[in-house]
């Protein structure tokens, strides 16, 4: 990098703010996007005016949220707006989700009456659709049109669309309805006199601007293409969506998708744009449910406290019973969660892929009641071996067929269905290992007995 942190006004005395400038050129944006993050928040503005307009725009865009919101508050108007207008729609649409209401509403303010039209559009769909993750900016071809006029349109209004949604160009009619979507390579290779007509086939892959962005995740990495035509419910080109602005979604969705697995509130700026107050709030909720959750486990072992009293060897094998039952849960809820997240299976699916995780729990449970039966056998003898085994079985089956119903269930719910793995299934799993475990104790005590 060209300057170590804290050095800023120092390289600026020293060789002045064309030199600094002219080191700076000389890193592509998303590497001064990290020079950004290392030095002082006080001096980050002063380098980020160094930058000519373009390159600040790109580095902007590359900057993690919450350094690019605090970067906003130390521009002035002036700066704020040049920003504001080099930015692509789709990186203006996402700062203005990320900042408050009513600084949105200052930042519109700054922008031109065609970026402001078009801030508006974007603004105006569903949070979270395709609508407000697309692009208005794309070039668009007629199908009477010669390839040698397609492309000459592709050299007029190219600059004015985003790289990645070159690749391909959109074919669409005079009342704007899309028709195909083809690669700039069949342009480049055809005759120049061909009709634009001749090299459409139909076979084309769009979005709906109301989709959830998850679908624009999944649809692109079906299509393997770097950008995506999004159209409205009437089939009308609306926008087009590319593959930098997808993969932002699938990092935000697999980071939230952890979030929620350590039963932690998703952290709209990250870990480290949030403050101690902000991460405490953010925590604080789920732990508290858990307190409850697992004061249930405590209820059900006092309920048992003959049993316990009549062969204590028994509580030495309860953290061993549970946890393994909380373990084979959050595995089938791992499983489940990032299958339904990829949509490598649906809500259909879930009574052939019940049936066959009871065979796999049942085996696992067999495997792991073996092992312990021995330990079982040395600590308590002959019933306690039987009680162990027989309650490893049931609460790994048990255990895995919530893991696996629960992200079914929350889906079906409209609800993420991360929230179903971590804490949450491994205290519901406790819960039941533990009334499992004392019913098949109580149980098989008393028929010995008898």
């Amino acid at each position: 990098m060209p300057m170590p942190r804290g050095s800023v006004q120092e390289a600026l005395r020293g060789q002045g703010p064309e030199a600094v400038r002219a080191e700076l050129l000389a890193y592509p944006a998303p590497d001064l996007a990290d020079l950004l993050r290392g030095v002082p928040p006080t001096e980050r503005a002063v380098l980020f005016r160094l930058l000519p307009p373009e390159l600040a725009a790109r580095t902007f865009a590359a900057m993690p949220s919450h350094e690019r919101d605090a970067l906003v508050y130390s521009l002035s108007a002036a700066e704020t707006q040049r920003l504001l207008a080099d930015l692509d729609p789709d990186d203006r649409t996402h700062l203005f989700e990320e900042l408050p209401g009513r600084v949105t509403q200052r930042l519109l303010t700054l922008l031109g009456p065609e970026d402001l039209t078009q801030a508006q559009q974007l603004l105006g769909y569903p949070p979270q659709s395709v609508g407000r993750l697309m692009t208005p900016e794309y070039v668009a071809v007629r199908p009477r049109w010669t390839v040698a006029q397609a492309l000459a349109h592709v050299r007029e209004r190219g600059g004015q669309a985003a790289e990645e949604s070159l690749a391909e160009l959109y074919v669409v009619d005079d009342d704007w309805r899309l028709l195909d979507a083809l690669s700039l390579a069949r342009f480049v290779l055809a005759r120049p006199e061909a009709r634009v007509a001749d090299l459409m086939d139909g076979r084309f892959t769009a979005l709906r601007a109301d989709d959830d962005r998850e679908t624009a995740v999944r649809v692109m990495e079906r299509a393997r293409l770097t950008a995506l035509p999004v159209v409205d419910a009437a089939g009308v080109l609306v926008g087009a969506v590319t593959a930098d602005d997808v993969l932002g979604v699938a990092r935000a969705e697999a980071t939230e998708d952890f979030q929620l697995a350590g039963a932690v509130t998703p952290l709209p700026g990250g870990v480290g744009g949030s403050s101690a107050l902000g991460l405490y709030r953010r925590r604080i909720g789920w732990l508290v449910v858990l307190v409850f959750v697992n004061l249930v486990s405590g209820a059900v072992i006092a309920r048992y406290e003959d049993v316990i009293a009549e062969v204590v060897a028994l509580v030495f094998f309860l953290p061993l019973l549970i946890g393994s039952s909380g373990n084979a849960g959050s595995q089938a809820s791992t499983l489940m969660v990032r299958a339904l997240a990829t949509g490598d299976v649906r809500a259909g699916d879930w009574g052939r892929l019940l049936v066959r995780e009871v065979g796999v729990s049942a085996l696992l449970g067999v495997t792991m009641a073996a092992a312990v039966s021995a330990v079982g056998l040395w600590r308590g003898g002959t019933e306690v071996a039987l009680i162990v085994a027989l309650t490893m079985v049931a609460v790994v089956i048990l255990g895995s067929v919530i893991g696996l119903s629960l992200p079914f269930v929350l889906a079906r719910l409209r609800l993420d269905p991360a929230t179903a793995s971590g804490p949450l299934v491994t205290s519901l799993a406790d819960i039941s290992g533990v009334l499992v475990y004392f019913t098949i104790a109580t149980w098989l005590l008393g028929r010995l007995a008898g």
